[in-house]
């Protein structure tokens, strides 16, 4: 079978920002990550050996000087020794576990140098989702003038409804090939519109932001909370992993993802320092509306004027949606949207995946003890990680 992912950076900003942040805070660290179906999808028999094979490619995957030339200009905050350590990354498929069980349950797992593990992430998922939907027929039923009218039309919605809006979606798409046409039609609809009040602002996926000349857009993820819970503890992980991630990228790259373990955690221990350093927040969960007021009064209590920041929000949104957000907020922050599975599969008689690689163990170096690494988040839904610790840490913050 054909290769899926062919380009080393076919993958999210974020990746490479947090690895890179690894490389300078815990660059002996172990992890292991864990793949979730949140749909409990029984797969294809023989799903895994196909999966297994996409994974076992993978090795021969290596960055071009033209992803480092542009990563270079575009992800400036990237410094030039780390595009030396790009050229020499490989990928390494011994660090992947496959199986799937009698009844079609897939089990995979990653475990490695953070530093190397951290990249299997996005290609597993996109790997993932690309094979299912070619087995269901999904890319066989494909209709690709029909597909491409529907991207025009979202963006022009996008643009007339005043939205600030990337694609997030490369973890869940169809396809490559369809994600390509979703980034290539946006752009080029934005261009026959300079007037509208809204702004495509680009794509996650570093290949097609180069591909199109677009923004890279992405700065961080959960894992990097995550792992820090069990150095500073739930109370204080927040705070170091903002002080580490400034002191890494020089105030850079400010977007800072929060509800690792929820909102109130997190604003107990925002102090006026990091919300000046930080040039705004994402939200990933929770209702958008009850957050955003939160992070209004957060930052007033603070003396800064919410106008000033910026807030991200990322929640499995669809276009309506984002609008209605959009109109709540009313220019009380700036508002910006990460739209994902809506844009990258959203399309006629396919029913998308619902998958996520999370870190659920990990320890600072090699001759320290593992600790479980989990997610609590501001929905149930997306909570993720050993059940007893989730409860013991639920129990903690109340």
């Amino acid at each position: 079978m054909r290769q899926i992912i062919t380009h080393l950076t076919d993958n999210d900003a974020y990746t490479f920002s947090c690895q890179y942040y690894v490389l300078q805070t815990y660059p002996r660290a172990e992890v292991e990550y864990t793949f979730f179906d949140r749909n409990h999808t029984r797969y294809p028999e023989g799903f895994a050996q196909l999966l297994k094979e996409q994974v076992d490619g993978m090795r021969n995957v290596v960055i071009t000087e033209e992803e480092i030339s542009f990563m270079e200009r575009k992800m400036y905050y990237l410094p030039l020794w780390y595009f030396t350590f790009l050229r020499g990354y490989r990928f390494n498929p011994d660090e992947v576990s496959i199986s799937q069980d009698s009844e079609g349950y897939l089990d995979i797992s990653v475990r490695g140098k953070w530093y190397s593990a951290i990249m299997w992430e996005m290609p597993i998922l996109s790997t993932v989702s690309e094979l299912m939907h070619e087995l269901r027929g999904d890319l066989q039923r494909y209709d690709g003038t029909l597909e491409e009218e529907r991207a025009a039309e979202k963006t022009r919605q996008i643009l007339n409804g005043g939205l600030v809006l990337g694609d997030m979606g490369t973890r869940r798409r169809l396809s490559f090939a369809h994600q390509d046409m979703v980034i290539r039609t946006m752009k080029a609809v934005s261009g026959t519109m300079p007037d509208a009040p809204g702004r495509f602002t680009g794509t996650s996926n570093v290949w097609l932001a180069m591909r199109y000349d677009l923004t890279p857009i992405g700065t961080m993820s959960h894992q990097l909370i995550s792992f820090e819970e069990n150095v500073s503890g739930i109370f204080e992980c927040n705070y170091s992993v903002m002080k580490k991630f400034s002191d890494v990228y020089d105030g850079d790259n400010g977007i800072y993802l929060y509800d690792c373990f929820g909102d109130r955690v997190f604003f107990s221990n925002l102090s006026k320092r990091m919300a000046m350093m930080f040039s705004g927040l994402r939200v990933d969960s929770g209702n958008e509306e009850e957050q955003t007021e939160k992070i209004i009064e957060k930052y007033q209590s603070l003396g800064i004027n919410p106008r000033t920041k910026q807030v991200v929000y990322s929640n499995g949104l669809n276009i309506e949606r984002a609008i209605a957000i959009h109109q709540y907020v009313n220019g009380r922050v700036q508002d910006s949207y990460g739209v994902g599975t809506f844009l990258t599969c959203d399309v006629t008689d396919c029913q998308p995946m619902n998958i996520v690689v999370k870190l659920t163990r990990g320890r600072i170096t090699e001759r320290r003890e593992w600790h479980d690494c989990v997610k609590l988040s501001c929905d149930k839904g997306k909570t993720l990680g050993n059940p007893e610790k989730c409860a013991y840490l639920l129990k903690q913050i109340g």
